[in-house]
């Protein structure tokens, strides 16, 4: 197996106790170490209405970042297309692009990143929705075409650009639609892993070269929360657990400190759904992330990996990217940029 390269997803998560002034910086900061380790890219998602988590203005907080880090890749993972209009996502982006040449990535999701009710709020009008993404990526990738003074609706910024575009998803729609447009793809695996085999057999079974791409590059999410000993990393592990929860009740809220008791405070049906949407990624020591890493790596056969960690500690989280910085360095499974 070739060693392939690692990336960060970063919700930019706000703990409980700290605010969201103290998130956006502990991103930054993280970035800056992800950038010293050698990781590849750093992605932002979107995400509305949600107090635990504060990229909402996703392009602001991709300019925050690059602007406190100067290599490293930094992009959307996603923007969550149908809350925008196409145009003024490619002005955005075309913006970032010329203010960071070459490190600006795009992600496109097609689900709302929020509650019907803010998804209406951000629209105005729910006539833009899923059934419309094909449409509106198209539209996109059209306003980042050759410059064309002619042209009755012109991107400025963000005409002539080369600005990577990647289709997101969850489900087999976003590997298709990846395949027939000729974009790289990535699977949310992170949190909806049920049909990441699948999906990512049908992007490589039906993809079509296009100008952008000649061949497939698929990406997958994991979950790595890694530590010093199995135990620890458990616990760490507690937070998303106690998050994710609250989320499926309906009651989102910030992240909350570890709790080595929070397993027993959910009702089986709970706990077996959140095993399952948490459950594809290594939780342990260095050791138990290889052996895991290991296995998911010749499962799914990706291009490129991109690790979500929401630590409540600011300076575990960190340390966990160093670990497993480590651990692909010494087993070779993954491919460093530093």
């Amino acid at each position: 197996m070739n060693a392939i390269p690692f990336s960060v997803l970063d919700l930019s998560p706000v703990p409980r106790g700290a605010d969201i002034a103290q998130a956006l910086r502990n991103s930054a900061d993280l970035a800056r170490h992800a950038e010293a380790l050698g990781y590849r890219r750093y992605w932002l998602a979107e995400h509305h209405a949600m107090p635990g988590i504060a990229s909402a203005a996703t392009a602001v907080v991709i300019g925050h970042v690059a602007a406190a880090t100067s290599r490293i890749r930094v992009g959307a993972g996603g923007i969550m297309l149908p809350n925008h209009a196409p145009l003024q996502v490619a002005e955005q982006f075309g913006t970032l692009e010329a203010l960071f040449p070459d490190r600006i990535d795009l992600g496109l999701g097609r689900a709302p990143g929020t509650d019907g009710a803010t998804a209406a709020a951000l629209r105005r009008t729910l006539a833009g929705s899923g059934d419309s993404f094909p449409r509106d990526v198209v539209e996109l990738l059209g306003y980042f075409g050759p410059v064309d003074a002619l042209a009755r609706v012109r991107a400025v910024p963000g005409e002539g650009m080369d600005i990577p575009v990647w289709i997101l998803g969850s489900s087999l729609f976003g590997a298709e639609l990846a395949a027939e447009l000729g974009l790289p793809y990535g699977f949310a695996s992170h949190f909806a892993p049920d049909y990441v085999v699948e999906a990512l057999e049908l992007y490589r079974s039906r993809f079509r070269p296009s100008a952008r791409l000649a061949k497939p590059y698929a990406m997958v999410g994991l979950n790595v929360y890694a530590a010093d000993d199995d135990e620890t990393a458990r616990l760490l592990f507690t937070s998303i657990q106690q998050q994710f929860l609250a989320l499926r009740r309906g009651n989102p809220g910030l992240l909350p400190p570890p709790d080595a008791n929070v397993e027993a405070g959910m009702a089986p049906h709970e706990l077996a759904g959140i095993r399952r949407a948490l459950g594809f990624g290594a939780v342990g020591g260095p050791e138990t992330v290889r052996d895991r890493l290991t296995g998911l790596l010749a499962l799914t056969r990706p291009d490129e990996v991109i690790v979500a960690a929401q630590i409540y500690d600011h300076q575990a989280r960190i340390r966990s990217y160093e670990i497993l910085a480590g651990v692909l360095r010494d087993s070779g499974l993954g491919r460093l940029e530093a």
